[in-house]
């Protein structure tokens, strides 16, 4: 088993070929007051399967979608989020998953700048009081071409108790007075390298989902 440290996460290598990543701060780097959100990547057949188990806040509610189906403005409730950054070209993928059952996939071309919404995505939950698992199947064909940058985030709370969390956060040495969370800072992404998680012989294929994909 490899792990690699960075200055605010650590991302863990498995022989299997998996990834995990720990989402233990907030946006700004303080610590979570909870157990950390876990997701893990791993390789299949037509893409990569996206795998969480995170505390139940259920705060806010559900969201009046239909569970299953994409949702958009999901970012508003209970949520955890994976963006995978084509970091030449500013291509990202962004994926939001609700322990409710709702989903949104965008595909952005710089900051902020939506190209695609609501992909559909196969998307499972099962759930207690207090935790959460889902699964997500992200095909190929919905990532950027030469992804090599990742980040995650989570939100959950209502009001002044709405907390927003990050597996790569802005050091609190950078954060500014008054600022607000926004998981769009491209410059905090970290190098992703999909080689480790696919095998080094593994090539990457084109998307044609993304040639009408531009600023």
């Amino acid at each position: 088993m490899c792990v690699y440290i960075n200055f605010a996460a650590v991302v863990t290598v498995t022989r299997a070929l998996l990834m995990e990543f720990k989402i233990e701060h907030t946006w700004n780097s303080l610590p979570v007051s909870h157990d950390p959100i876990m997701i893990r990547l791993s390789p299949e057949n037509s893409g990569i399967l996206m795998e969480l188990n995170a505390p139940f806040f259920n705060d806010p509610p559900a969201p009046p979608g239909e569970p299953g189906k994409p949702f958009n403005g999901l970012w508003d409730y209970e949520v955890v989020e994976a963006f995978f950054l084509n970091d030449q070209t500013q291509q990202y993928l962004e994926v939001e998953l609700c322990p409710h059952g709702q989903h949104l996939v965008l595909f952005l071309c710089g900051r902020r700048n939506i190209c695609r919404q609501e992909l559909p995505l196969t998307f499972e939950v099962s759930k207690t009081s207090v935790k959460w698992r889902g699964q997500a199947n992200l095909p190929w064909n919905y990532f950027p071409p030469n992804t090599d940058r990742f980040n995650a985030f989570a939100i959950h709370g209502s009001g002044v108790n709405r907390t927003y969390e990050a597996f790569y956060p802005i050091p609190q040495n950078e954060v500014h007075k008054n600022q607000k969370p926004d998981f769009h800072r491209l410059e905090y992404f970290k190098k992703f390298n999909l080689k480790q998680l696919m095998g080094e012989d593994w090539k990457p294929m084109d998307s044609d989902l993304w040639a009408s994909c531009t600023r």
